[in-house]
C-alpha cells in the first residue's frame, strides 16, 4: 500500500507503508544509528517522534523480546531506505514490519532518507504526518501549522507504580574499592528510563527502587536511600516542572546522579538553562571527551535538548565533559556536593564498556556517604 511523509514545510515523500495502517503525527527526527533499531523503537525517549534511519537497511537481524527498553514501541512512526522482510539471526522472534503492525505502529519505507535527513539539517526538527490516506494530502502541511506538539510525554511514559528490581551483586563488577557489602538501595526517579539503564544498575549491585516521575522528594526521602538517580526521558525539560523541584530538594541530602532528560532537569533544579538543538543529537557515533582525563569516548545518545554552557556560571556546576563534534554539554558535577549528570546514555555502549565508569563513581559517592554515616 502506498503511504506518503508530509512536513510542514509542504515537502510530500511517497513511499511504501509497512507496519499499521493509518495516520499518525510527530516531531520528524533522524537517528544515525547503523543498528539498535529496536532499542530506537522502544526507546520512552522518543516518544510523540517519528525517527528516521539515516542507515539504508533496516530490520535486518529482526526482532527479540531482550532488545526492548520499555513494554512497547514508543515512537509515533517509523522512516527507512529499505526494511528487510526477511531477518536472519539467531535470536530473532519476528520482523520489523510484524512488531509495528501488532502494536499499531505506522512506518514508511522506499522514501529518500537521505535527503529527508539532509532538510531536517537545513530546516531543524520538523512536525510531520505519515499517513496512508493519499486523498487529502493537500490539506496536511496547514494543519501541522497549526498543530502542536504535545507537551506531557513524561508523564506518558513514566510508571505510575513503585516497583523495586534487586540487585546482582555477586557479579557486580565495581571497582574493588566500590564494592558494598551489602546493595546500594537508589531510588530511581522514572521520567521515560530504558531497561539496559535498570540492568546496568543492577549489575553494578544496586538494589532499584522506581519510582514515578511526580514523586515527591519526601516520600523518596523515606525510602532511605543511598542516593537517587535521575533517569532519561522524552520533550522538554522545562515542562518537567514538578521534578526539577523534586532535584532541588533532594540535592545536598544525598548523592545524585542523572543522565539525558535527568542532566537537564538537575541543571535547572540549581539555576541553570536548557535550549532546544536544531537538529538533536540521535545515534551511536557521538564523540565525548572527559575535560580531566582529556579520554575521548563514543557515545550513544539521545535528545533534543542541551545544557546552555553560558548559564551555569552562576550555579555550583562546572562542565566535566564536552561533545566534540558541536562543543555542547555533555557532563557536569557540584563543585562541593556529591552531585553530577551527563547527557549521553553510559549504559548503551558503543565503546562498549568506557562509559561504565559513570556508575562506579555514582557508588563511590553512595560508599563515602554511608561510611560517613556509620562513623
Amino acid at each position: 500500500m502506498q503511504a506518503a511523509l508530509v512536513l510542514e514545510t509542504g515537502r510530500i515523500f511517497l513511499g511504501e507503508s509497512f507496519g499499521a495502517k493509518g495516520e499518525a503525527w510527530g516531531e520528524v527526527v533522524f537517528n544515525t544509528g547503523m543498528t539498535g533499531y529496536q532499542e530506537v523503537l522502544t526507546d520512552p525517549s522518543y516518544a510523540g517522534q517519528m525517527v528516521c534511519m539515516t542507515y539504508p537497511l533496516i530490520g535486518n537481524y529482526g526482532i527479540n523480546d531482550s532488545d526492548y527498553q520499555s513494554k512497547k514501541i514508543q515512537v509515533q512512526g517509523f522512516i527507512v531506505k529499505e526494511a528487510a522482510c526477511n531477518p536472519n539471526h539467531w535470536q530473532a522472534e519476528g520482523n520489523l514490519a510484524q512488531a509495528l503492525e501488532q502494536e499499531g505502529i505506522i512506518g514508511i519505507k522506499g522514501i529518500d532518507t537521505r535527503a529527508l535527513t539532509r532538510l531536517i539539517r537545513e530546516h531543524g526538527v520538523l512536525r510531520g504526518v505519515i499517513t496512508t490516506e493519499l486523498d487529502h494530502l493537500e490539506e496536511l502541511p496547514a494543519r501541522l501549522q497549526d498543530w502542536e506538539v504535545p507537551s506531557d510525554v513524561v508523564a506518558q511514559v513514566s510508571t505510575k507504580e513503585v516497583y523495586t528490581l534487586s540487585s546482582s551483586l555477586e557479579k557486580a563488577t565495581l571497582s574493588k574499592q566500590s564494592i558494598p557489602s551489602k546493595p546500594f538501595n537508589v531510588v530511581v526517579l522514572d521520567f521515560g528510563i530504558k531497561a539496559n539503564i535498570l540492568r546496568a544498575m543492577q549489575d553494578k549491585g544496586f538494589a532499584l527502587t522506581v519510582v514515578p516521575y511526580s514523586t515527591s522528594a519526601e516520600d523518596i526521602l523515606s525510602y532511605q536511600p543511598d542516593g537517587v538517580f535521575l533517569s532519561n526521558g522524552p520533550g522538554d525539560p522545562k515542562v518537567v516542572t514538578v521534578g526539577i523541584e523534586t532535584i532541588g530538594k533532594l540535592v545536598g541530602q544525598l548523592p545524585v546522579f542523572g543522565i539525558c532528560l535527568g542532566h537537564q532537569l538537575l541543571t535547572l533544579a540549581l539555576g541553570g538553562d536548557t535550549y532546544k538543538l536544531k537538529y538533536g543529537h540521535r545515534g551511536g557515533n557521538q564523540p565525548v571527551q572527559d575535560l580531566q582525563t582529556e579520554k575521548v569516548t563514543i557515545t550513544s545518545q539521545n535528545h533534543g535538548y542541551a545544557v546552555a554552557e553560558v548559564s551555569l556560571s552562576g550555579t555550583e556546576l562546572e562542565v566535566t565533559h564536552r561533545n566534540l563534534n558541536d562543543q555542547t554539554v555533555e557532563g557536569m558535577k557540584h563543585t562541593s556536593l556529591p552531585v553530577f549528570s551527563v547527557q549521553y546514555h553510559p549504559e548503551a555502549g558503543p565503546g562498549p564498556n568506557d562509559s561504565l565508569y559513570l556508575f562506579d563513581q555514582f557508588a563511590e559517592l553512595m560508599a563515602e556517604r554511608r561510611s560517613q554515616h556509620a562513623s
